[in-house]
C-alpha cells in the first residue's frame, strides 16, 4: 500500500473557492482510477487557505498511473499547481 498525504497552501486567499472547487473535481476522477483505495480532499476550519489530500494507492504502478492520467494532467497540474504551495509527505502507516 502506498501513502501519500499532500498539503496544500493556496497562495491568494482570493482563490481559495476556485481551488476548493478543483480539488472536488479531481477528487471524484482520482477516486474512479484503478488501484485508488483512498482519496480525500480536506480543508481546514482554522485555516482557511490550507487544504489536505490523504491518498491511499494500492501499488506504485497505480500511483504512477494516476499521475499520467485526466485528473493529475489536466486538472491538478495546470489548474491547482500554480495557486498553492505544496508539500507532500509520502508516509508509513504507525496504526
Amino acid at each position: 500500500m502506498i501513502y501519500s498525504n499532500v498539503f496544500l497552501t493556496v497562495k491568494d486567499e482570493a482563490d481559495v473557492e476556485k481551488v476548493r472547487e478543483l480539488l472536488i473535481q479531481q477528487g471524484t476522477l482520482s477516486k474512479q482510477e484503478p488501484g485508488c483505495a483512498r482519496f480525500e480532499v480536506y480543508h481546514s476550519k482554522s485555516a482557511p487557505t490550507f487544504f489536505l489530500l490523504i491518498e491511499r494507492w494500492e501499488t506504485q504502478e497505480d500511483l504512477d498511473r494516476h499521475r499520467e492520467a485526466k485528473a493529475f494532467v489536466e486538472i491538478y497540474q495546470p489548474l491547482v499547481l500554480p495557486l498553492v504551495d505544496r508539500v507532500p509527505h509520502a508516509s508509513d502507516l504507525v496504526f
